[in-house]
């Protein structure tokens, strides 16, 4: 019976510890691409967009994006990584074809998408019941 206990306590100790140890990741991962994108939005939103600077700070945030994905993968539905690929894709081509009204509504729909992916693997009582 001892032995039984012992063993369910660490297996509810390992699963604690690993949840919270995937929900920092998601956490740091989905900060830093979306502080990325605030930043270019601003360049992008100010009219101080050099054609070559936005190019550059857009291959930089999708570089970011590519690092994470593959770790984030792991434990994400791949359906909402889905849409964060889009939307990146989306924001690139416009930025390339120098439309930069739909690349910020593709931003900010990039952002909101990365925000429910926050929200919605936090560890909370509203995402266990």
């Amino acid at each position: 019976m001892l032995k039984e206990m012992i063993i369910c306590i660490i297996i509810v100790v390992v699963i604690f510890f690993g949840n919270s140890t995937i929900q920092k990741y998601t956490k740091e991962s989905v900060s830093e691409i979306s502080n990325g994108l605030m930043q270019l939005r601003e360049d992008l939103t100010n009219q101080n967009v050099e054609n070559n600077k936005a190019k550059e700070k857009m291959n930089e945030v999708y570089s970011k994006w590519e690092k994470k994905h593959d770790k984030l993968a792991y434990f994400i539905e791949h359906d909402e990584l889905e849409k964060v690929e889009t939307d990146l894709v989306s924001i690139k081509s416009y930025i390339e074809t120098q439309e930069y009204e739909q690349a910020v509504g593709e931003l900010d729909k990039g952002a909101f998408v990365l925000k429910h992916i926050e929200d919605k693997y936090a560890f909370n009582l509203q995402n266990i019941f």
